[in-house]
């Protein structure tokens, strides 16, 4: 494999030699989104630790009475940008496309959400994100009452917190990984 096409630092296994249930996790994805996507095959180096984190991205991407699935992809969106992470960028700039329905306020929000003309609420919780991600020693209960004084409960609180937590991890084994997008990413809900 040649530098362009490198997707990790790490050795990226063969998908044949994956337990049952990621090969079946890959092949969903070929089915649903045409690719498996990078994330998946370099994570999947620790196929074990690949399947919990999977299954804790699933709970945490469903949708609640406050909280939709594209808000939850902003907060992903706001938190990568502010680790500088290309690959959830990349990535979650589409998901967040996809789930508005609209390429231009997508992009928007996943570049400068501050510009992107959101509702108070969705600016509280995105600037609530970006400073559990770059100041955490800051937060304070004022920071989620804040939050449930624009109707979200206490669990969806706590989903905002688990989100944002998500996605430093994310972003952190993908900046230690050199893990690159995929390149159909780019052209995908446009």
């Amino acid at each position: 494999m040649n530098d362009e096409e490198q997707i990790s630092w790490f050795p990226v296994p063969d998908e044949e030699q994956l337990p049952e249930n990621l090969r079946k996790l890959f092949s969903k994805a070929r089915e649903r989104i045409g690719f498996v996507p990078n994330v998946f095959r370099v994570m999947s180096f620790r196929s074990e630790r690949l399947s919990a984190w999977f299954a804790h991205y699933k709970q945490l991407h469903e949708p609640t009475e406050h909280l939709n699935a594209a808000e939850r992809e902003m907060i992903a969106v706001a938190v990568s940008m502010a680790n500088g992470c290309l690959y959830c960028l990349i990535s979650h700039g589409e998901a967040l496309r996809e789930a508005l329905g609209d390429p231009v306020q997508g992009d928007r929000i996943t570049l400068d959400y501050k510009r992107a003309n959101l509702s108070q609420k969705m600016l509280a919780v995105l600037d609530y994100a970006v400073k559990l991600t770059v100041e955490p020693r800051e937060c304070s209960t004022h920071d989620i009452e804040h939050l449930k004084s624009f109707g979200l409960t206490t669990e969806e609180v706590w989903d905002v917190i688990e989100i944002a937590a998500m996605y430093n991890f994310t972003n952190r084994m993908a900046h230690a990984t050199g893990m690159m997008p995929n390149p159909e990413y780019h052209a995908m809900a446009r």
